[in-house]
């Protein structure tokens, strides 16, 4: 089985976009897990993607810019929000890398509503904020619903010099080509495409967060193995595939 790279970009490998969408201002946090813990929470049909023999959970704080249809453009007001997800790393029996989503926590609701009726992915509706201050990124997001209501996050990193040839833990926690998800009785991959990340070392700066814990994963204990920002990059998602169950 050939296993997708991750220190590059693959070439897209569908035809024509479902959506399309800009990620900025991403802070992306990560913190060693046992494949052990993380592997009832995954999709069937998909195992925890490790590294040296460990996978990694994520927390990761960005504003998506712009989401639109097809090659519509990017929906007004609704299209454009701040968003702060917790993850896992997966591959399936094809050799597809993709992440799996504990949680979404976003600050426009009728994104979050069709997200959930579609693809049912796990987003929440959130109270959220990001701001600069020069070289600091803060991120704030208090859960409004379907809960835990009151749930929050807190994280304040100060961005470093860009990163010229990136580790391949770097490049293991941010280059992923799809996600996998559990959706209408089986498992989907939707596959995404963009530029190799443009990434810059990090340095965190404050961390108050109840969001790992809250997606059924350990809280976080001492600081994360890998810190990292990245001013952005465009995004294709293709549609979504299901995983052929084995015969």
């Amino acid at each position: 089985m050939n296993i997708e790279p991750v220190d590059h970009a693959p070439r897209q490998a569908f035809p024509w976009a479902v959506l399309r969408q800009r990620w900025e201002d991403l802070t992306f946090l990560h913190w060693a897990v046992a494949p052990e813990i993380v592997a009832p929470l995954l999709p069937a049909g998909t195992r925890p993607d490790t590294m040296d023999g460990v996978s990694f959970v994520g927390l990761i704080g960005f504003r998506m810019v712009g989401l639109g249809f097809g090659r519509g453009p990017g929906v007004p007001y609704f299209g454009t929000f701040a968003e702060t997800n917790v993850r896992l790393y997966s591959v399936d029996d094809t050799g597809r890398r993709a992440v799996v989503f504990r949680s979404l926590d976003a600050s426009r609701l009728l994104p979050v509503l069709v997200a959930r009726a579609t693809l049912r992915l796990p987003y929440l509706w959130s109270s959220m904020r990001l701001d600069h201050d020069g070289d600091r990124r803060s991120y704030r997001c208090r859960r409004r619903w379907p809960g835990p209501a009151g749930t929050t996050s807190a994280m304040v990193v100060r961005v470093g010099e860009r990163i010229a040839d990136p580790t391949p833990l770097e490049h293991f926690v941010t280059a992923r080509w799809g996600l996998h998800t559990r959706a209408h009785g089986g498992t989907l991959h939707l596959p995404n495409w963009h530029p190799r990340w443009p990434l810059h070392r990090a340095e965190l700066l404050h961390l108050d967060d109840e969001l790992v814990a809250a997606a059924g994963l350990p809280a976080p204990v001492g600081p994360p193995v890998s810190v990292l920002y990245s001013p952005g990059v465009r995004v294709r998602f293709g549609p979504p595939v299901a995983l052929r169950r084995p015969g």
